[in-house]
């Protein structure tokens, strides 16, 4: 079968490192090729290379056996090649159809609009992508996955054959990844070749044909997706054998860290919840999107303060109104999207680690370099955060990375308890493990862990016990032994469980 895309050995160097070396990768129309590798393996600069961001420093990219010279985003459009990103890049403030005939409309400062076909033209692309949304509506007012549809209608107007799609399911909920790859079957049936790349191992071996695995830069090789099983394809990917993903508790529960009360905020619709958290204990959050977990946290952090019950640290109540009470009792909280809330990606490491804690650092607000500079490299030294120096910009770390960075701030700040909103979400397999065996160790110096996760094996795997919400309420609870994902899913989805 012909390629409809075809990349010869691409390189391509910032300031003199690699970030991709003589890699070759090709895409068939009807395919879907995964394109797979640790964060910082080189997966984001070649889809760049591909849509023409970046011009590569060396190599060959045919399209149609065709040798292309000066790839750029508007050539690269015109020749089908359209990529869809984990946070879509629509205007928020048009309509869907006019965000849809952007695409496909010719630009001409003098060419009447006329608005009739426009609406006709989209509503007929989000028919053909399976989508029910209204044409008129605003981008503001849609859901993620709605978003997601309407940039693949977009791309499909447009006339992509190839279409590149960058961690696609990572804020979908399981329904909503089901009707995703069902979308991409269908367009795989229509020629479409596709570009995959995912951290969820699963459904790529559901979807894919082929994958090629990404190291440092270069290529491991290709495979069709039949010749390995998971297991083979993370030890491509990161080099070595994950053994031991879920590291196992070195003691026993000590004391209780954190209790909430009878806690409730009607604001965030959390009713009156009730459970403890222990020194040295890992208590994770199950539940379905929606459920109240984030909100849940975002109570016991003072971002939306309780109403009702108490919230005791220690054994001690504490009036936590504000994020700022919380870290003052010895909460803390790492909330689910790092790039917005976890860490200021245009600032330094130095100075996102310190964040949390200048009043110690700098009391009577007198600037400590050497003392910041200290912290700092404590932090990135223990949590083996990969960076040139203190001095990078968080923005240029991968996922993992800055996961670590925001975790650092927190733990700078010393807390008792910690709650941790999807730890693990975005990151590749290798900083997984080295995530998960962090909070297996902070566990075991004797902090109380809270983690909220979607990730079910996550929370099977490492939590001592389980608490499930539905509907804001904790309906569920299971100590590590008694907890299956079957128990744990039906206690989520109103089929029985263990009432709290």
């Amino acid at each position: 079968m012909n390629s409809v895309l075809e990349l010869r050995s691409i390189s391509k160097a910032f300031q003199g490192v690699h970030a991709v070396r003589e890699v070759s990768f090709d895409l068939r129309a009807g395919e879907l090729h995964a394109l797979l590798g640790e964060n910082g393996a080189g997966k984001s600069t070649l889809i760049k290379i591909i849509t023409g961001a970046h011009e590569p420093d060396a190599g060959e990219i045919r399209v149609d056996g065709r040798p292309v010279k000066g790839l750029d985003p508007r050539m690269a459009h015109g020749l089908g090649i359209s990529a869809i990103y984990q946070q879509p890049a629509l205007f928020p403030d048009l309509s869907v159809a006019e965000n849809i005939a952007l695409a496909i409309e010719p630009s001409s400062p003098f060419r009447r609009v006329r608005w009739g076909l426009r609406r006709e033209q989209a509503l007929g692309l989000l028919r053909r992508v399976g989508a029910r949304i209204d044409p008129d509506s605003f981008v503001r007012e849609l859901s993620m996955p709605e978003q997601q549809l309407v940039e693949i209608a977009r791309a499909l107007g447009a006339g992509a054959r190839v279409l590149v799609m960058d961690e696609p399911t990572a804020s979908l909920t399981p329904g909503e990844v089901t009707t995703l790859l069902n979308l991409i079957r269908t367009l795989k049936s229509e020629g479409v070749g596709i570009i995959y790349i995912s951290h969820r191992l699963p459904e790529v071996f559901e979807v894919a044909d082929r994958i090629t695995v990404l190291r440092d830069g270069a290529s491991v090789g290709t495979f069709a997706v039949g010749d390995l099983d998971e297991s083979q394809l993370i030890r491509r990917m990161v080099g070595r054998d994950l053994t031991t993903e879920y590291p196992a508790p070195s003691c026993d529960p000590g004391k209780v860290r954190l209790e909430a009360r009878g806690v409730g905020c009607s604001r965030c619709g959390v009713p009156k919840v009730n459970f403890q958290v222990r020194s040295g204990e890992i208590v994770g959050v199950s539940g379905l999107v929606g459920a109240g977990r984030t909100e849940l946290a975002r109570v016991l952090f003072g971002i939306t303060p309780a109403d009702s019950g108490m919230i005791l640290v220690e054994g001690h109540e504490v009036r936590i109104r504000s994020p700022r009470d919380a870290v003052d009792a010895g909460i803390c909280y790492l909330p689910e999207d790092r790039r917005r809330h976890g860490v200021v990606l245009e600032m330094s490491l130095l100075s996102n680690i310190s964040l949390a804690v200048h009043s110690k650092l700098f009391p009577r607000g007198w600037i400590r370099d050497e003392a910041e500079r200290t912290l700092a490299q404590k932090f990135i030294g223990d949590l083996a955060v990969k960076c040139s120096s203190e001095e990078a910009l968080a923005g240029s770390l991968s996922g993992g990375n800055q996961q670590k960075v925001a975790l650092a701030r927190w733990l700078a700040a010393d807390p008792k308890v910690l709650l941790l909103d999807e730890p693990t979400q975005g990151v590749d397999v290798g900083a997984k493990g080295e995530i998960h065996r962090i909070i297996r160790t902070l566990a075991d110096q004797g902090m109380g862990v809270l983690m909220i996760s979607s990730d079910l094996p996550e929370v099977l795997g490492l939590s001592d016990r389980i608490l499930v919400m539905r509907e804001g309420c904790l309906v569920g609870e299971f100590t590590r032994a008694e907890a299956t994902s079957d128990r744990v899913m039906a206690s989520a989805m109103r089929k029985g469980g263990v009432g709290v």
